[in-house]
């Protein structure tokens, strides 16, 4: 399941001040795109827009061509910090999750153990929070997100509190997901060899106020296990990038 999202003229301003200058742009159906910039840049709070929990001061988010008015089943959520509820055991956090959507209780179980199962996480269903490891635990969040079957997938640096071995294999986990259901995802970032690894499509955003600077399409399919001579014919755009983010113009 995917979706078309389209961002026509979306300013944010919190108080006086502007956090997201007019915005256009469009994230096909099936897309892979991330965001990439310094803090402040507004990528976090366009991904908050997306999601529906910032409303903007002008401007609108359509999905599929239908308004976005707030949050709703068809965008799923995934934060850096894993927002587990402790008394809830990794069946129980993703069940509660679906609970909004008033399915019987057997289809929240069904729909659980299939989501921890496609993150590989089927042996750890009835573990609390605090049995589970970094990576495990975001896992669980990814799986609660799936879980609720979205057409787009919203990240907010994911993988930001990860070691480095953890994090590539959530990097990979995440790409072979995506291939297999493509879903359009929208990731948050600041790390540029991260959204060169897994996007198709890379826009750079500054700050003061944030907006965004290039757009950038390095690959026409997302794929962290790329040969040699592919991520070597990177080098260019990876460098041309860390340029821009250094001189935010």
């Amino acid at each position: 399941m995917s979706a078309d999202v389209r961002l026509e003229g979306i300013e944010v301003r919190y108080g006086g001040s502007l956090a997201l200058s007019a915005t256009d742009l469009e994230f096909g159906p099936g897309s892979f795109t991330s965001l990439l910039g310094p803090t402040g840049c507004g990528k976090s709070t366009l991904l908050n827009t997306l999601a529906g929990f910032v409303t903007p001061a002008s401007g609108r988010i359509l999905v599929d061509g239908a308004p976005v008015t707030g949050p709703g089943p068809d965008r799923g959520m995934v934060f850096q910090h894993y927002a587990l509820l402790p008394w809830f055991t990794a069946r129980g956090n993703v069940e509660f999750a679906l609970k909004r959507f008033g399915l019987p209780r057997a289809e929240r179980r069904e729909r659980a153990l299939e989501s921890l199962a496609a993150v590989g996480l089927a042996d750890a269903a009835e573990k609390y929070p605090a049995q589970l490891s970094g990576g495990m635990r975001q896992r669980v969040a990814l799986a609660r997100a799936l879980a609720a079957e979205p057409q787009v997938l919203l990240m907010d640096e994911p993988f930001g509190a990860l070691d480095a071995l953890t994090r590539a294999r959530m990097q990979r986990l995440l790409t072979q997901l995506w291939q297999r259901t493509r879903t359009t995802v929208v990731f948050v970032t600041h790390d540029v060899d991260e959204a060169l690894a897994l996007s198709q499509r890379v826009i750079v955003m500054a700050a003061a106020p944030g907006r965004v600077i290039a757009d950038h399409r390095p690959t026409d399919d997302a794929a962290p296990d790329r040969a040699a001579p592919d991520r070597a014919a990177l080098h260019p755009l990876r460098a041309r990038i860390v340029a821009q983010l250094g001189t935010d113009s």
